[in-house]
């Protein structure tokens, strides 16, 4: 597992990553984007001021990436997030939440990869929809308030 920690007060966004798979990389080489710019532009904020601005700025956020299965509990997360009747999307053939947390014991490898999860604002990407993960790590900011 690689981790990029910040503090504790920023978001963590887990990667559940295969690197084998071409649209993991892709959500993958994003994330690590994602986050060094969010990184920078936090590091420009503290230093200097912007509030006559209005800026789209991407959130600091604690990047965690992962090729190890999710554990029981984060999938019972992950499951409440898009809910249970999508458990499918990420479990191969489960039915329901419990189909799905017994398929996961069965075999890892019926957790489909890349799957991206934003912990705070408990939103899940399914695969590699590069559109909804740009939107996971994106925060408007109205700095003329």
């Amino acid at each position: 597992m690689i981790r990029f920690s910040k503090s504790l007060n920023v978001p963590v966004i887990t990667l559940f990553h295969k690197a084998s798979s071409p649209a993991s990389l892709r959500v993958y080489t994003l994330l690590k984007q994602a986050s060094a710019i969010a990184s920078e532009h936090a590091t420009e904020d503290q230093a200097s001021d912007h509030s006559h601005q209005t800026l789209a700025r991407r959130e600091e956020f604690e990047l965690n990436i992962t090729e190890d299965p999710p554990t029981s509990e984060q999938l019972k997360r992950i499951l409440e997030y898009i809910g249970a009747q999508r458990a499918s999307t990420i479990i191969k053939s489960a039915k329901n939440k419990a189909d799905a947390m017994k398929k996961l014991k069965e075999n890892a490898e019926n957790f489909q990869k890349p799957v991206t999860v934003d912990w705070k604002n408990g939103k899940v990407v399914v695969g590699d929809d590069i559109s909804e993960v740009l939107k996971m790590v994106e925060k408007k900011t109205n700095m003329s308030d």
